[in-house]
């Protein structure tokens, strides 16, 4: 059954849905039974470790493998297309070129400090980290470059010998109106530059495999935001048939986008389980995971937004340059300029991106990837021209915000839906000062995001237990968001049955039907209408049964916890009906389909920040942050809950403390592991408070949902910044707000 084909989820008639629920995987992941990749162990089980480049640029020379392989326990070390074994001659390695380069998968040469140039292969973890510091490598340094503005000025390194000018492609270019007019005629104007800083996703579970051949076919278990995805390149890279893989991924601790494609490491657990005829572990540690495993794109932004007099925004342009890394991923969009051309109701828009080549790591997707680095630009800018215009920051942007899609011409799925989200901020009660000197102010910032109404086709199998259970497979993934919880409550909702008698497996490409990967916030609003069509037709198959027993017809009928109650009072136990139904009538399909549609679905969210400032030390305490997004018809608050606490806590740390600092002259990081690169702690987490609209958008798909991952954290970097310039006077145009940066600016003695 597809999902369009049933009718609309009345709110008044759901029992289940919007309610909270404990998590369906909660049990298993404090008794610590929920297994994710890193605790996979198979017999005879080796584990792998790569050799990294300590420079930004440089051409490996030579490679000397032998005092590592003279270490007991050793039984590899790959290095270019060669493996090396103790005792043995080499023999030919098929490593596929990665990242979409042309470059082999082991290269001659490294573009960035924690490139791989080899993998040692060990019967355990102690004895490959010691091989791997055995081998010795000649290296031929070459010029680096970390800057991304300048990797695009004439003379600057060359990353790729042929991409010359360092671009990743050709720049990204949009324009709508007049622009240059609109700039020169416009009674307000502002121009400044923002520079936002590389953010690493630190997940709290590494990436990492363990592979497993079977004759011609592997198992790979895997940290993996898509097993589908997953499988479908791993097959090509190995060219063997999709269906000769399988792809697990039982729990994910995390991903943020990082995750969606397969890193170096899956790779090389597969080839190196294919030579040496047994299973293979590699895994990243957490230097691995910040130098080599993803990134955030560092940005630097030009953004010119004009006015006119009466606070109408007249005109945006914006020059975005961003830090593409050394690599291209297939996983690194940044759509940096998309916030620009849509979020406010604007004539002349022109925008230019261009994705510069640096001797970094590889950039990729990192929750709402683009959309936090504009948010920051284009509401600072904004803040700032509200101001000019003697305009309140709430009430100007109330005004000029976008009711329809200017890009595509046609009209929001949920046109007030941004207005709904600053009125819910307005309406919030501002704190009271602080006794202790500080300085304290709140502000504002908005935001829309294009991708949280769903990504399909997805598909999901509900089948009948013979107790009356209901089991629930799907080969999406769970990375941690309540996936299962929320597909066992659309399920629940639309048998009549208690969520405890749902089963929802995923993350296994052999024991569920395709499914997109989660990215986007797109997992629910494709998901959750493909569960209910399945659930929907599992019930109308079981009814039609029992309408010819009990002589009544099938909507006359409801399943009440485990028996099925007809109008006429009359009923039948499931359990024991199930036993005289054949296996068909037991199990159903639904999917959830691309459908034509004359309106644009996107989503939006306000937030409120309350800061405040230590003027003696240019210390920034975030007091409260209350989020409003629209995230459609909620399924279960406490995943709500979840989602917002997580999203904005990284925000803070986006605002804040979050950089990965290079030294400019060697091009290194100093140190990769979190004794430097500062994610928020409990301590700088304040008060969070979300204001989720919870409004069905039944124009963005037939359950009304959307996805909810990106909105608490796209405006809140740019909440907490215009908050900050508020209680300081001083406008701040690159992040993090550090100590540094505050104290070198004036303090105001009230808020302004």
């Amino acid at each position: 059954m597809k999902a369009a084909e049933l009718d609309p989820w009345h709110d008044r008639d759901l029992s289940l849905v919007g309610d909270r629920t404990i998590r369906t995987e909660a049990v298993d992941k404090v008794r610590g039974r929920a297994m994710f990749t890193a605790d996979v162990r198979r017999p005879r089980q080796a584990y792998g470790e790569f050799v990294r480049s300590p420079h930004p640029h440089a051409r490996v020379v030579d490679v000397d493998a032998d005092a590592a392989l003279g270490i007991d326990g050793v039984l590899a070390v790959f290095v270019g297309d060669r493996c090396h074994r103790p005792g043995e001659p080499s023999t030919q390695a098929s490593f596929p070129n990665w990242y979409g380069e042309s470059a082999p998968f082991f290269a001659d040469t490294a573009r960035f400090c924690g490139d791989e140039v080899a993998l040692v292969v060990a019967v355990d973890r102690a004895t490959a980290r010691r091989a791997m510091s055995a081998v010795t490598i000649e290296w031929e340094p070459l010029p680096h470059v970390i800057d991304p503005v300048a990797a695009i000025d004439d003379g600057a390194p060359i990353v790729h010998a042929d991409r010359p000018d360092n671009l990743a492609e050709e720049p990204d270019q949009y324009e709508r109106g007049d622009v240059d007019g609109a700039i020169a005629g416009a009674a307000h104007v502002v121009r400044r530059t923002y520079v936002t800083p590389t953010q690493v996703h630190n997940a709290l579970e590494s990436h990492g495999a363990v592979a497993e051949w079977n004759g011609d076919g592997v198992v790979v278990w895997t940290s993996t935001q898509g097993v589908n995805d997953v499988r479908e390149i791993l097959a090509d890279a190995v060219e063997i048939p999709y269906n000769r893989v399988r792809v697990v991924a039982e729990h994910v601790g995390g991903g943020f986008g990082a995750k969606q494609v397969p890193w170096k490491p899956t790779v090389a657990a597969v080839v190196a389980a294919r030579h040496l005829d047994r299973p293979v572990m590699v895994m990243n540690d957490r230097r691995a995971e910040n130098l080599a495993a993803g990134k955030r794109n560092a940005t630097v932004q030009t953004v010119t937004v004009a006015a006119d007099t009466d606070g109408r925004i007249v005109a945006i342009d914006a020059d975005i340059v961003t830090d593409h890394g050394a690599y291209s991923t297939s996983g690194e969009a940044s759509a940096v300029d998309g916030s620009y051309q849509y979020l406010y109701d604007c004539a002349s828009v022109r925008t230019r991106t261009r994705r510069a080549h640096t001797n970094t790591g590889p950039a990729v997707a990192f929750r709402a990837p683009g959309f936090v680095e504009a948010a920051f630009a284009l509401e600072s800018a904004v803040d700032e021209l509200a101001a000019a215009a003697g305009h309140d920051p709430v009430e100007f942007r109330r005004r000029n915000v976008a009711r329809v899609d200017q890009v595509d011409d046609l009209p929001w799925s949920s046109p007030d839906a941004l207005i709904a989200a600053i009125d819910r901020l307005s309406s919030i009660e501002s704190l009271p000062p602080t006794d202790d000197g500080r300085v304290c102010a709140s502000a504002i910032a908005v935001c829309d995001w294009m991708a949280a109404t769903a990504m399909p086709p997805g598909t999901a199998w509900a089948e009948f237990n013979a107790d009356g259970s209901v089991h629930i497979a799907t080969s999406a993934q769970d990375i941690g968001t309540g996936t299962r919880t929320m597909l066992a409550m659309v399920a629940a909702e639309e048998l009549g049955i208690p969520v405890d008698k749902i089963r929802v497996t995923v993350g296994d490409t052999a024991e569920g039907p395709p499914a997109p990967t989660s990215a986007g916030s797109t997992t629910t609003p494709t998901m959750a209408p493909a569960v209910r069509a399945a659930a929907a037709e599992l019930k109308a198959r079981l009814f039609a049964h029992v309408a010819q027993h009990l002589r009544t017809a099938a909507d006359q009928l409801e399943i009440d916890d485990d028996r099925i109650v007809a109008a006429s009072g009359e009923d039948l136990g499931v359990a024991d009906l199930l036993e005289a139904i054949s296996p068909e009538t037991l199990r159903s399909s639904g999917e959830r389909v691309e459908q034509a549609t004359d309106v644009s679905p996107r989503a939006q969210a306000a937030a409120l920040a309350d800061v405040a400032v230590d003027p003696s030390t240019g210390q920034v305490s975030v007091r409260r942050l209350v989020v409003a997004p629209d995230c459609g018809r909620i399924i279960d608050r406490r995943l709500v809950d979840s989602q917002v606490i997580g999203g904005a806590t990284q925000g803070i740390g986006f605002a804040l403390t979050e950089q990965q600092p290079f030294d400019p002259e060697l091009g290194v990081r100093p140190h990769a592991g979190l004794e430097s690169y500062l994610v928020p702690t409990i301590g700088d987490v304040p008060e969070i408070v979300h204001e989720a609209l919870d409004i069905a958008d039944l124009a963005a798909n037939p359950l009304g949902v959307k996805g909810i991952g990106e909105l608490p954290l796209i405006p809140v970097p740019a909440a907490i910044a215009n908050a900050v310039a508020r209680a300081t006077g001083h406008r701040f145009t690159e992040l993090p707000l550090d100590r540094a940066s505050i104290l070198a600016a004036t303090v105001t003695e009230e808020c302004l």
